[in-house]
Order: structure tokens, then C-alpha cells, then sequence
């Protein structure tokens, strides 16, 4: 994956070429952490308060030397109700499920974040994400088998100091990519477009104004 470049979320787009990565897990595990690990200072952060969530857009050049906007939601929170909002999975096209090695609560809780996944987004792949290997590097030694139950690629991962986290967004990148290719469409996406007039049908669509449509 090449050099990526922030570009204004606030502005016209075409949302068609947009590709959405969301993150999912228990509060803390580290999501925000990791998408500004990855971003580091290159981002600018959008919240939007109805739906509590933060929104960070960036520009990649793919590796076939074309260019993608990609978009990383960010749950801002909202994970502490052990639920996201149908509207957090809308024309999702990649999904990193992360925990947190120190907390095996966070793990044992996988499972029900994979399920609501697969209720809203039964076709879209999904990468599993052990996060704050950093505290303890012998962890990496263990195994955990949520990933092959549900046959799903693994990585072991440190926001702190930076441990595969560009190789697994990259990754992620490449999986959405190729699923938005494949011109799959979801449970809620189809739903939810059945609505002209919804408010989430509206916001996805961008304000030329600047201001922040996105949940």
C-alpha cells in the first residue's frame, strides 16, 4: 500500500467510491488508538453526535496504483450499550474486530459482536485484531481460536508501539476493496435503501457545505 493522503471530508463526493472500514469490540480495546496509529498525524477527525461516532477519511493509492477513499468508523463509544446502531454497518465493506490481550472479558465477548456482524453484514470479510501485545510479547505464544472457528485471518497488534498496525489496515483495505468489487450487498444495506428518504440515506449521500452528514 502506497503513501496515503488526507483529503477534506467535508466537500462533494461521489460516495459510490468510498470504502468503509468499521471496527468493532468491547470499550477500550483500543480501536480509536489503532485508526490514529495508522493515520498518525494525517487525519482529521469528524464526530457526529446523533449517531456518537467519529468518522476519519483518507485518499490510498493502492497497490494497482489507483486510488480509493476509505473511510474508518470509529465507534466513539457507542460499544459501551454492547451494541452498535443498524446504521454503523450500512454499505460497510470491511470489518476489524478487535480485543484486548489484558482483558479476557474483551475476548469472550467476540462473539457477540460477530454475531451481531454477521445479522447486519453476513457477507463482508472480517479480520480479527489482538491489540496491547505490547504489555506482554509472550502472549503471542497463545492460542486463540475464535479466528479459525470463524475462519478469520488473525494478527497480533500494538497501537503503543506500532506492531502491525499499517499491515493490518492495509490488508483490510485490500479485503474491502475487492468485496466492493464483487458488488455484494448486505442485509441492512438493502433495507435501509429501500428508504429514499431516510436520514441515513441522506447523510451518506455528503453535504457540499462542509458539515458532517456521516453516523
Amino acid at each position: 500500500m502506497s503513501e496515503s493522503k488526507m483529503e477534506d471530508p467535508g466537500g462533494p463526493q461521489s460516495e459510490a467510491d468510498v470504502i468503509k472500514v468499521i471496527l468493532l469490540g468491547d470499550s477500550a480495546v483500543g480501536k480509536s488508538k489503532l485508526i490514529e496509529r495508522y493515520l498518525m498525524d494525517d487525519y482529521n477527525p469528524r464526530q457526529d453526535s446523533t449517531y456518537a461516532l467519529t468518522l476519519f477519511r483518507k485518499n490510498v493509492e493502492l497497490d494497482d496504483g489507483t486510488s480509493a477513499k476509505v473511510d474508518f468508523w470509529d465507534t466513539a463509544g457507542q460499544e459501551r450499550f454492547n451494541s452498535m446502531h443498524p446504521s454503523y454497518y450500512y454499505q460497510a465493506h470491511i470489518c476489524i474486530l478487535v480485543f484486548d490481550v489484558t482483558r479476557k472479558q474483551t475476548y469472550k465477548q467476540l462473539s457477540e459482536w460477530y454475531r451481531e456482524l454477521r445479522e447486519y453484514c453476513p457477507e463482508i470479510p472480517c479480520i480479527l485484531v489482538a491489540n496491547k501485545i505490547d504489555v506482554d510479547y509472550q502472549v503471542t505464544k497463545k492460542n486463540f481460536k475464535f479466528a479459525s472457528q470463524h475462519n478469520l485471518p488473525f494478527f497480533f497488534v500494538s497501537a503503543a508501539d506500532g506492531t502491525n498496525v499499517v499491515k493490518i489496515f492495509d490488508e483490510a483495505i485490500r479485503e474491502g476493496v475487492q468485496y466492493k468489487i464483487n458488488g455484494k450487498t448486505d442485509f441492512v444495506t438493502e433495507c435501509l435503501e429501500l428508504f429514499d428518504d431516510s436520514p441515513l440515506t441522506a447523510a451518506n449521500s455528503g453535504d457540499s457545505d462542509g458539515k458532517d452528514g456521516h453516523k
